[in-house]
Formats: structure tokens, C-alpha cells, sequence
């Protein structure tokens, strides 16, 4: 059975977080920086994901959320184009990693233990691009933090989510291909009943007064070691929404 330590999570965390998940995470997070580690695929993932944002949104002197931002890869890259940046995470451990990064990097990054909700709570409309990357499957309650994040974007502000759909495709390539076969992500990394249909995420987007704007697939070739955009959303896939003014 696994644990975790509540005195890493932040306050109120355990009204839309996993303990696993935190564990999970927060036993690998000295190696989040580590290109090899099993953090690589997020390394290798970055600069496509920053390129398809930094496409869409203006970056320079705006301010950014990054929510679930872990270690930092994702909020010190937006942080280097320019923007001021917010990164919020529920693993005190992931954080730590993160805040000491930065004296290495020299980037300007405001790090805080706290969930979405809370933030969204004590902070509506405050920022110009919310980003939650690859991690809305690993939350017991998806369709509440992207409520958070839309509440956090200010009116015409950009909203973009990452995560991987649910059907038999995506547990073969996501879970046995990428766990098992090709050993890309630690065994266990995710848990197919919580990957999220693209048709649930724009619903949850609706809902929450978004406008979705844009839905692109994501791809890994195994041969080639890259990843690349495409049309097919059948395993991993993005989504732009807009705040409508």
C-alpha cells in the first residue's frame, strides 16, 4: 500500500489530488532534471510544446501560470521567452527541485505548494496564459481544475491543457508500449481509467465558460526518437481554449 507524507502536499490538496499520484511523483523528484532520468520524455517534449504555445500566444511580459509544474521544465522555458511565470504544484518535494534549479539556470520563476482551486480562489483573472501540461489524468477530479484554470485566466487570456485519450489504442501505445515495451516512463506512470477523452476535455472546457480553439495530436516514433503535432488525437493530444472577452 502506498503513502505519502501530507506535510508535502499543500492545504487543501487532498480535495482534488491522488495520494498515490504524490507519492509516485514525489519519490522520483530529485531526478526531474536529469535528461536521462525518467523525466526524459518530458525533457524531449518540451521544446515542441513550448514552440506550439509560443505559436499561439504572446509570451513577452505577460503573466503565466503553470499549473502542476512539477520540477519546472515547462515554467523555466516560458519564463526564458520572456514571461512572468507562476508555477503551482501539490508535491513540496517536486518544488523544492524546482526553486533550486533556478539558482542553477538563473531563471525568475514564482514557485507555491497549492492546488489550482485555492489559487483560483484567492486570485481570479489574473493571468494572460494558463498552461496545465500532462497532468489533469493524473487528478481524481479533471473537469474542477480546468474550472481553476479558466477562473484563473483573465477576460481573452489563453488557456492550454495536454493529457491522453481514453480508448484501446491509447493503452496499448501509452501504458504497455511506453511502460512496458519501450521503457520510456517508470511502470505504473499512469492509470488508463483516468485518461481523458478529447469530446469529455472540451465538454469540461464549455462548462467552465472556455472557448476551445484548437485540438492537435501528439506523436512519439520510436525509431526516429521524436515527437511531432499531427491530426490524430487518438493517444496523446492538446488543447488551446480562449477566455472570450
Amino acid at each position: 500500500m502506498t503513502t505519502v507524507d501530507h506535510t508535502n502536499t499543500a492545504p487543501g490538496a487532498a480535495d482534488n489530488a491522488d495520494p498515490a499520484e504524490l507519492a509516485k511523483f514525489s519519490d522520483l523528484a530529485h531526478r526531474w532534471w536529469d535528461p536521462h532520468s525518467e523525466f526524459k520524455p518530458l525533457h524531449e517534449l518540451n521544446p515542441l510544446r513550448l514552440g506550439w504555445i509560443e505559436g499561439i500566444a504572446s509570451l513577452q511580459g505577460k503573466d503565466v501560470l503553470d499549473v502542476g509544474c512539477g520540477g519546472g521544465i515547462l515554467a523555466e522555458a516560458l519564463a526564458n521567452r520572456g514571461a512572468r511565470v507562476k508555477g503551482i504544484d501539490l508535491s513540496e518535494k517536486a518544488l523544492k527541485v524546482a526553486r533550486f534549479h533556478l539558482m542553477e539556470s538563473g531563471a525568475q520563476v514564482d514557485y507555491e505548494l497549492c492546488p489550482a482551486e485555492v489559487l483560483a480562489a484567492r486570485a481570479p483573472g489574473r493571468f494572460d496564459v494558463v498552461t496545465c501540461m500532462e497532468m489533469l489524468e493524473h487528478v481524481p477530479d479533471p473537469e474542477s481544475t480546468v474550472k481553476a484554470c479558466a477562473t484563473l485566466a483573465r477576460p481573452g487570456a489563453h488557456v492550454f491543457f495536454s493529457t491522453i485519450n481514453r480508448n484501446p489504442k491509447a493503452y496499448l501505445l501509452a501504458i504497455i508500449g511506453a511502460e512496458y515495451v519501450l521503457n520510456l516512463l517508470p511502470k505504473g506512470t499512469h492509470d488508463y481509467a483516468k485518461f481523458i477523452r478529447p469530446s469529455e476535455l472540451t465538454r469540461y472546457c464549455r462548462s467552465a465558460g472556455l472557448e476551445v480553439r484548437t485540438l492537435v495530436g501528439m506523436a512519439y516514433n520510436p525509431l526516429t526518437k521524436f515527437y511531432s503535432l499531427g491530426d490524430s488525437t487518438d493517444v496523446n493530444y492538446l488543447v488551446h481554449a480562449v477566455k472570450p472577452d
